[in-house]
Order: C-alpha cells, then structure tokens, then sequence
C-alpha cells in the first residue's frame, strides 16, 4: 500500500482535489497498484513557517 506524503503551503480545496487525484493516477500507472491501496497525505504549512535559500517564505 503506497502512502504518499505532500508537504506545501496552504492551497484550495480544488486544487488538492486535483493534486491527490493525479498522485493517485501517478501511482496506479507506475505501479499498477489499484487506486484504493494509494493513500496520500497533504501537510501544509504557513509561509511563515518555512524558507527557502535562507530566507523566511513570508518575507518574500
């Protein structure tokens, strides 16, 4: 059983949507798992809690 773990900033509803539906495609075509072994989850983290090339995301 896959378990996909995406770590990004907040996002809409839809677009998420999208993104688990498009993993999971991801997976069930590399794989040829079946689509309900596949799990995925989103962990989003606000800009002020990460940043990139020492930099503060927020900041930006």
């Amino acid at each position: 059983m896959p378990i996909v773990t995406i770590q990004q900033g907040p996002r809409e509803a839809g677009q998420k949507r999208a993104l688990v539906e498009k993993v999971t495609g991801a997976f069930v075509e590399a794989l040829g798992v079946p689509a309900e072994s596949v799990s995925v989850w989103i962990q989003e983290y606000p800009a002020e809690n990460w940043g990139t090339a020492g930099k503060l995301t927020a900041d930006r």
